[in-house]
C-alpha cells in the first residue's frame, strides 16, 4: 500500500477493512436477490429484481476494482461468512414450518431496502475519501450513489405494495408520512 500521508488519506488500513465489510455485504445482497428471483419468477417483481441483481453485480465489480486500485486484498473469510449467513437466514421462522410465509416477502423487501441505504452510505463514505485520495474514482462513486438512490426509491414502493398485499390497506397510505 502507498503512504497514506502522501495522498492525504487517513487510516488507510481502516478503509481497507471498511471496503471488505461492504464487499461482504454485497455478496449477501446478491445471494438474497438471486433467491428472491426464484420465488418471484413470472411475477410482477421478476423484471425489477433482475435489474437489481445486474446492478448489484456491477457495484460489486466496481468495489473490487476500487479495492484493487487501492491495493486492498479481498478477505475471503468475510465473503464466506456472509454467504453462509445469508443461507442460514433462509431457515428463519416465519410462522410456517413447511411452506413459505407471505411474511417472508415483506421481510426480504424490507431487508433489501435497509441494505441499499447502508450501501449508499458506504459509497458516500468512499466519495468523501475521494476528496483526498486520487485512486478513488469520484465519477464512478457519484454514479453508484445515484444508482443506490434509484434502487431505494423502487424498493420503498415495492416494500409498501408487499406490506399491503400481506396485511391489507393501501401502499399509498405510507406516502403521507414518509416525507413528513
Amino acid at each position: 500500500m502507498s503512504d497514506p500521508q502522501a495522498s492525504g488519506l487517513r487510516n488507510a488500513d481502516l478503509l481497507g477493512i471498511y471496503c471488505n465489510d461492504h464487499l461482504a455485504s454485497s455478496t449477501g445482497g446478491i445471494e438474497l436477490v438471486s433467491r428472491m428471483l426464484g420465488t418471484h419468477r413470472g411475477g410482477r417483481w421478476e423484471e425489477p429484481l433482475q435489474q437489481l441483481l445486474a446492478e448489484l453485480r456491477d457495484e460489486k465489480a466496481s468495489l473490487l476494482a476500487t479495492m484493487a486500485a487501492m491495493g486492498y486484498p479481498v478477505r475471503q473469510y468475510k465473503q464466506l461468512g456472509t454467504w453462509v449467513g445469508e443461507k442460514l437466514g433462509y431457515l428463519k421462522l416465519n410462522g410456517r414450518l413447511f411452506s413459505r410465509s407471505p411474511l417472508s416477502n415483506l421481510v426480504e423487501f424490507e431487508f433489501l431496502a435497509s441494505a441499499v441505504r447502508a450501501k449508499r452510505s458506504g459509497f458516500e463514505t468512499l466519495r468523501i475519501a475521494a476528496e483526498v485520495e486520487s485512486r478513488l474514482d469520484k465519477t464512478e462513486l457519484d454514479r453508484l450513489i445515484d444508482q443506490a438512490n434509484a434502487q431505494f426509491e423502487w424498493l420503498t414502493r415495492a416494500r409498501r405494495e408487499v406490506a399491503a398485499d400481506v396485511f391489507g390497506g393501501r401502499a399509498q397510505a405510507a406516502d403521507r408520512t414518509a416525507d413528513g
